[in-house]
């Protein structure tokens, strides 16, 4: 019983916190809001007794969430983070909304696709950790290393990128 009430508590936290990240217009905010979504999660892995992935988000998002703070301070005038200037385009909120729709209808198909989803409800037993795990660092069909090496490729061009527009231009 207990468990259950503090999956509640969770996933309100998570659930109020990545409404909050998403919808404020501040830089802060939503990143002071992304911290509570990184660390609801992690409180998800340690309430299903898996210590070591609560620690590693525990431990790599909040750098994350660290550097996003160096970023938002350096890439962003005083003014916007004081949040005197405000804008927001309807345009960018059309294709945002798009966008979200077609990363939600991705996940689902991807949902869909996976043997997890059915064997849990087929069987209605829990599949062994080292199944999942072998699934998402394998290499053959339906696992997830490429995925994953992308994605931090992906990160690697992000920071460089991050840096190239921090950096400021010497006057000649």
């Amino acid at each position: 019983m207990a468990n259950i009430i503090m999956f509640c508590i969770l996933a309100v936290v998570i659930l109020g916190s990545a409404v909050m990240c998403v919808t404020t217009t501040r830089i802060m905010r939503a990143a002071t809001f992304m911290l509570f979504v990184l660390f609801g999660v992690a409180g998800l892995y340690f309430l299903l007794d898996y210590t070591y992935l609560g620690a590693a988000q525990i431990s790599v998002y909040a750098g994350g969430v660290t550097m996003i703070y160096v970023f938002a301070i350096q890439l962003v005038s005083k003014r916007t983070l004081q949040g005197l200037t405000e804008r927001v385009k309807a345009s960018r909120m059309v294709w945002g909304g798009l966008l979200s729709v077609i990363g939600c209808a991705t996940v689902i198909l991807v949902l869909l696709k996976n043997v997890f989803l059915y064997a849990a409800i087929d069987g209605g037993h829990e599949l062994p950790m080292k199944n999942i795990g072998e699934a998402l660092v394998g290499a053959g069909k339906y696992q997830y290393v490429l995925a994953f090496e992308f994605i931090s490729l992906f990160l690697l061009a992000c920071i460089i990128g991050g840096l190239v527009v921090s950096r400021k231009e010497e006057e000649k």
